[in-house]
């Protein structure tokens, strides 16, 4: 027997949300089989059985939180239930095979944990005035004749909603609100199906005669709500704007985006110039590329910047590590493989922890201007907006259409002055409109 425990989450990640179970009382499971999913503030994790059994019991279910090395469920030893059905195999009855037979063709894994425990159940059967109850009492799940024995209730007289005919808790929970009266099969489904609608039938209740929804908010916008509250509680944030004339970022991948997609098997987007053209404005002013501890100030050496994904949980930012030593296709691929982990909820913890600065782009959902919010401790995030062809004063004569961007730096004016912010979304300004010096300077 083992127990199935929360794991270790990570650095500052105390406790988690049972996402959901993938598993129920009485499935027979392999290790390594994933048996739940954990939803923590960051990223979703899978829990995996450490060894063979049955799952004998859950005790946490889902929606309910849990701490780190927490028992939620246990599994029980298979070796037993196998040696008995291994000495019954060549002696085995007719409900027996029968049993079998109805397993493989709906659910093998549930006809394998059906297998292994009736064998288990068939001792107590001669004792018992009625055969076939001694016999359906073989296909219930441990939970399940835990809940018939305490409450006094013939397994025999319960009837299964599983395929194959096994008893769950559900079922003697059904059996015992119908009450001894409900003696035909079909009387437990119309009484399950009520108790079934009701959560339903309160969260869609009218509300002074207008129809509501009331659903749970997942850990993770939990999270983010408090985070974001947090950053605009603590930091003294301010938001300076400026505009970008796109032509040249745009003529170059009009040029080269064939080639470089065929060379380095990735597209050429916006997000490698805007990484590289932060991180020239952060070498410039490094104080954007800091955090408070304290009374001190920690400027670091190194750019780790974060990309803003927006991803079905909510908004997830990953890391792309030292991007200053990377080319542009490195931060292409890396942006990438980490937009696509965050969308399919893999991403690890190590992915999402650590930035310097971050980047977020507002545009790609046509957002004109916007102000981002800090993802502290950083104390600088650049928003990208939406590319519009926009009238140009060149001169006083001359006025010509161009692909224009808005770009806004949120900034903690606690250790970043207003002339610093400005002059560092000047120099973002400048290296994206003279593509050239990125490679110089970025």
């Amino acid at each position: 027997m083992s127990e199935i425990k929360v794991p270790d989450l990570g650095e500052s990640i105390s406790e988690g949300t049972i996402y959901k179970w993938l598993v129920k009382e009485g499935d027979t499971v392999g290790q390594g089989d994933v048996l739940a999913e954990l939803e923590t503030d960051k990223v979703n994790l899978e829990i995996s059985a450490e060894e063979d059994g049955v799952i004998s019991a859950i005790l946490r279910q889902a929606g309910e939180n849990v701490a780190v090395g927490e028992t939620i469920g246990v599994i029980g030893a298979a070796a037993a239930g196998g040696a008995a059905g291994g000495g019954a195999g060549g002696e085995s009855s007719a409900n027996s095979g029968g049993s079998s037979t109805g397993g493989n063709s709906s659910s093998t894994p549930a006809a394998a944990s059906a297998a292994a425990q009736a064998p288990a159940a068939a001792a107590p059967a001669p004792a018992a005035p009625e055969g076939a109850a001694g016999s359906t009492a073989a296909l219930a799940t441990p939970g399940a004749r835990k809940l018939a024995r305490e409450r006094g209730i013939d397994l025999g007289e319960v009837t299964a909603r599983d395929p194959i005919g096994r008893i769950a808790q559900a079922d003697v929970n059904g059996h015992g609100a119908a009450g001894q009266a409900a003696a035909a099969p079909a009387a437990p489904s119309p009484q399950a199906a009520p108790a079934a609608a009701k959560p339903a039938a309160a969260n869609a209740a009218p509300q002074d005669g207008k129809a509501i929804e009331r659903k749970r908010m997942s850990r993770r916008r939990l999270t983010i709500a408090s985070r974001l509250v947090e950053a605009q509680q603590t930091a003294a944030m301010l938001t300076t704007f400026n505009e970008v004339d796109m032509t040249a970022i745009l003529d170059i991948r009009k040029r080269r985006k064939d080639a470089f997609k065929e060379k380095h098997d990735v597209g050429l987007g916006f997000m490698s110039f805007f990484t590289k053209a932060v991180i020239g404005a952060l070498k410039a002013y490094p104080l954007l590329n800091a955090e408070i501890d304290g009374e001190e100030l920690l400027i670091k050496k190194y750019y780790d910047i974060g990309i803003a994904v927006s991803a079905k949980e909510g908004l997830v930012v990953p890391v792309v590590r030292d991007a200053d030593r990377l080319s542009f296709p490195e931060i292409e691929r890396q942006i990438l493989e980490l937009a696509s982990k965050a969308r399919a909820n893999t991403l690890s913890l190590p992915e999402l922890q650590g930035g310097t600065f971050t980047i977020t782009n507002g545009g790609v959902f046509g957002s004109l201007l916007s102000t981002p919010i800090l993802n502290t401790p950083q104390v600088g995030i650049l928003g990208m907006h939406k590319i519009q062809l926009r009238p140009i004063a060149l001169d006083e004569e001359t006025t010509v259409n161009r692909p224009m961007m808005y770009i806004a730096l949120s900034y903690d004016h606690r250790i970043v002055d207003g002339s610093e912010a400005v002059s560092f979304l000047v120099k973002v300004k400048e290296l994206l409109e003279d593509p050239e010096a990125l490679l110089l300077e970025g």
